[in-house]
């Protein structure tokens, strides 16, 4: 059980040390953008790229039930006409596969090869796992923002950021897992 432990305290080092502390790619254009509900920096992310001209489409996946266009466009001061040309609401996904799997479908009628991906830094290895997973063949740009209340930089001395970071990484190992796993139950199908 203390090796395990060791493994996994060092497997989430090398996770944390792997997050990214900025966006890599700020300019590339890109078919669509999907951001994943989280939190408010996030929209005004996504938002500002669609703004922007990074893409002509942008859908937000994991959109609470009860919440309507009216509120979205409002809370982000959206011009109505270009909030309806040019965005759509998911409300279906409930975690970050479910995510991946309601943006593979919206990304299937919008014909997308390229698509940005808004989430959180802590967020994004698992988010591009899960879309890849579900999109193999589209070519995804990892765009993260950086909540102001999750302290990446010394991560351990925060103990809520600590404790995000764990059960994040913790996630991702699931994800992970499910994907081998997938992957060679597929590779074990015979032809």
């Amino acid at each position: 059980m203390a090796a395990l432990t060791l493994v996994w305290l060092g497997g989430l080092l090398w996770f944390a040390a792997q997050l990214p502390s900025e966006v890599e790619d700020p300019y590339s254009q890109s078919d669509g953008i999907v951001v994943l509900t989280g939190g408010a920096t996030r929209l005004a992310a996504g938002f500002a790229l669609l703004d922007a001209g990074k893409a002509k489409q942008l859908f937000i996946s994991g959109v609470h039930r009860g919440t309507s266009r009216e509120h979205i466009k409002r809370l982000m001061e959206q011009a109505p006409a270009r909030f309806e040309c040019c965005v759509d609401l998911g409300k279906t996904a409930e975690d970050t596969a479910g995510n991946a799997a309601e943006t593979a479908t919206w990304v299937a009628r919008r014909a997308i090869q390229t698509l940005r991906v808004v989430t959180a830094g802590y967020h994004m290895p698992r988010s591009l796992l899960e879309f890849r997973q579900a999109m193999p063949e589209v070519t995804l740009i990892a765009h993260p923002v950086f909540p102001e209340h999750v302290k990446l930089e010394t991560w351990w001395r925060w103990p809520g950021t600590a404790l995000l970071l764990a059960g994040e990484f913790s996630k991702y190992l699931v994800s992970l897992f499910q994907a081998r796993l997938g992957g060679l139950s597929g590779s074990l199908v015979p032809a």
